[in-house]
């Protein structure tokens, strides 16, 4: 016995022939049907993917349920406010319409690419300025691909006039025909300022104004593994950006090919994917501040074209490469930091041997004499010449560095004034 305020209708079976559940879609994806005949596998195979269609489960919608003693209404009023309500929303929308066609209001879709101005994204894919995804949003506009006669480059912008900084090897071989494209695919023409091969910082003018330009970091003030953001256009892959941390620090590398311009680098090192054409190109912090120019790679590949990224770049500190370009721009050279010593490479003495000290010059005032090993340059280990060198030039002319050396069986601290080389 009940009072029915809990009576619950008692399920009613379903009626012969219907529906029944839907059955699980069978696994497997139609995107991926046939791996060994996949496109991709062959960079300069003709591509496209082929989506199977995919029949709909139908679901039928269940019935509704009507209350038996609901009072019905007569259906002319209601007819009414469906015919009246439908003519009102038809007459709004187009009027609507008209105004944001003819005030541009909306526009055809032109795609989300990374170079769109943030601030012009759908809402839907714009992301929060915190974020790696809104750093690339906001970065990528300042990022260009620089287009030298059969090479392919990157750099970016940094000032509203059009001056960029990119790598000297990029544009060493550059002619009369150097142009620039930018990530919403506009072009422009430009000229080389300046170069200065041994710290392989150039500096290119744009012809363009009001543009973007970057934030400049500190790369004083990054720690290993501080999270990083690579852009450019590795392999003629415009608008790429790849992630990774800072991998070490005062990386000291000497490059160049034999018989030309020997590089040193103090290099920000970093896992972040970077290959040819990455060259010239920001790597970026969390906080969309630029802390170096991607320059090197290491490779397996004894080749330059069998070179590939093993997780081994290496980037100039931004505080260099502003102090070039710097120089660049006002002047149209660089200044080249010195020690005032010739040093010997290529030998393992557990420092940098002083081959010759210059009278009067940087070392020479510090104290410091033919035959000394420096073993430390501003709290750097040196363990031969090369770094002692990559490490001089990481610093401004003028600033003072404290140095640890070895003559003879005993060891010995000083400071150096660093100075610009006169040549």
């Amino acid at each position: 016995m009940t009072d029915g305020w809990n009576w619950r209708r008692p399920p009613v079976p379903p009626a012969p022939g219907a529906p029944g559940p839907a059955s699980p879609q069978p696994p497997g994806s139609p995107w991926w049907t046939d791996a060994t005949a996949d496109p991709w596998r062959d960079p300069w195979a003709p591509s496209a993917v082929v989506v199977t269609a995919v029949p709909a489960i139908g679901v039928p919608e269940p019935e509704r349920v009507t209350d038996p003693d609901a009072p019905r209404r007569p259906l002319a009023p209601i007819m009414l406010i469906v015919l009246v309500t439908a003519l009102l929303a038809g007459g709004l929308g187009g009027t609507l319409g008209f105004v944001f066609a003819v005030r541009g209001g909306l526009t055809p879709a032109s795609g989300t690419q990374l170079g769109a101005n943030p601030e012009q994204l759908p809402e839907s894919v714009r992301r929060p300025p915190e974020t790696l995804a809104g750093v690339a949003q906001r970065v990528a506009p300042s990022v260009v691909t620089v287009h030298v006669t059969g090479a392919i480059g990157s750099g970016f912008v940094v000032s509203t006039d059009g001056y960029v900084i990119t790598n000297d090897h990029v544009v060493e071989s550059a002619d009369d025909v150097l142009s620039v494209s930018f990530s919403d695919g506009t072009t422009a023409s430009a000229r080389v300022v300046g170069r200065d091969p041994e710290s392989d910082i150039a500096v290119i003018k744009v012809a363009k104004n009001g543009l973007t330009a970057v934030e400049l970091g500190d790369s004083d003030a990054i720690a290993v593994g501080d999270p990083v953001l690579a852009f450019g256009s590795p392999l003629a892959l415009k608008n790429t950006v790849t992630q990774g941390i800072v991998s070490a620090l005062d990386r000291t590398i000497q490059a160049g090919d034999p018989g030309g311009t020997t590089r040193y680098y103090a290099a920000i090192q970093t896992d972040a994917a970077v290959n040819q054409g990455n060259s010239g190109g920001p790597l970026v912090d969390a906080g969309g501040q630029v802390i170096g120019v991607n320059s090197v790679i290491r490779s397996v590949g004894g080749a330059d074209t069998e070179a590939g990224n093993i997780g081994l770049a290496f980037a100039i500190p931004i505080n260099q490469a502003e102090r070039v370009a710097k120089d660049i721009i006002d002047t149209g050279k660089a200044r080249r930091t010195v020690i005032g010593a010739e040093v010997v490479t290529g030998e393992t003495a557990g420092g940098a041997r002083l081959r010759s000290v210059e009278p009067a010059g940087p070392a020479a005032t510090a104290g410091l004499k033919s035959g000394d090993v420096v073993t430390k340059l501003g709290g750097h280990l040196v363990e031969e010449g090369t770094d002692l060198i990559a490490l001089v030039r990481k610093y401004a002319p003028g600033s003072v560095v404290p140095v640890e050396y070895r003559r003879g069986t005993k060891t010995a601290s000083t400071s150096v004034t660093l100075a610009a080389d006169t040549n």
